[in-house]
């Protein structure tokens, strides 16, 4: 089968101020130094996958965009960095969609989203795209960016297809309607938080992760696999089998788009047809290159980077008990 990667979910325009902190509320703090980048939870997966993927692989992207200049910037990325745009939708009555992130001198970040054309995107697209589409894939990949029942439409129509589904959780606003996805799901990539609310459980140490990606486990994902910053990612296998991965020794400048950039990249991996821990260890090293530079997607680093890190680092997976 072919290595090609199909990704359901959002695209954004990111409008980014860098200022010494973030605000607390109420507060003005300035100072800050603005720019622009494109973004979108689905946006940022799709290019982190095509920067990470071999030549002979390729992505392909559904999603929308409204009719405004944000929305043809942002197809013109996307066909740049030749991901193909064939089923991305163009509503010209709505806006595309907008964030507004504040980072601070350690990266941290606060993300603020207008949806717009995202939130547009509905089932019937879902229904009236072609079995073929899903066919020549080998991997599908979806975030929370977008309309629940869009996102399970998708889902379903994977894996009753045969593609190996990934669902990055983010962002979980409601875990008990979340919950209704996992089954039609193989791997869960949750951030730690995200596990927290799907598990009903605090996830505060390497092995609380373990515990809770076992809990949110029963409910369907096969596998799961939980980013947890700087202290790298846990997975858990389909025996139940833990293992901790540790992060990469890198100086973060803006977590923007970390987690995309592992989803993206490890839809790649398994596309390749890698086992899961190897795709994790992957993916954890293109995150850690994202961490780095400024932006979501200028911060998504290349293939013959990923595997300079990878072969320069030792972060080998630790099983946990």
């Amino acid at each position: 089968m072919a290595m090609t990667v199909l990704i359901l979910g959002s695209i954004n325009t990111d409008l980014v101020i860098r200022s010494r902190r973030l605000p607390r509320p109420g507060e003005t703090v300035l100072g800050g130094e603005f720019y622009q980048s494109a973004g979108g939870k689905g946006a940022n997966q799709a290019v982190a996958a095509a920067r990470a993927m071999v030549a002979r692989g390729s992505i392909r992207f559904i999603g929308a965009i409204g009719g405004d200049e944000f929305g043809k910037e942002s197809r013109r990325g996307l066909l740049a960095e030749r991901i193909d745009c064939t089923y991305l939708k163009e509503i010209a009555s709505v806006a595309s969609g907008i964030a507004l992130i504040m980072v601070d001198e350690q990266g941290e970040n606060l993300i603020s989203v207008a949806s717009g054309a995202n939130a547009s995107l509905s089932p019937i697209d879902i229904d009236a795209l072609p079995a073929s589409l899903f066919q020549a894939c080998k991997v599908f990949l979806a975030c929370l960016e977008l309309p629940l029942p869009t996102v399970v439409l998708g889902l379903a129509r994977a894996k009753e297809l045969g593609l190996i589904t990934i669902l990055n959780p983010a962002p979980v606003q409601n875990a008990a309607a979340v919950k209704k996805l996992l089954p039609f799901v193989d791997l869960l990539t949750p951030n730690e938080l995200e596990l927290a609310a799907l598990a009903g459980m605090p996830v505060d140490s390497l092995e609380t992760a373990a515990v809770a990606a076992r809990v949110v486990q029963s409910q369907g994902p096969k596998h799961v696999i939980v980013t947890l910053g700087a202290s790298g990612s846990v997975t858990v296998d389909e025996s139940g089998t833990a293992c901790h991965i540790p992060a990469f020794p890198v100086t973060p400048i803006d977590t923007t788009a970390a987690g995309d950039c592992f989803s993206g990249s490890l839809a790649v991996a398994l596309a390749e047809g890698h086992p899961l821990l190897t795709a994790a260890r992957f993916a954890s090293a293109a995150a850690a290159l994202s961490v780095t530079r400024r932006g979501a997607q200028p911060s998504l680093p290349q293939r013959e980077e990923i595997e300079m890190l990878l072969s320069s680092a030792n972060s080998l997976p630790e099983m946990i008990r």
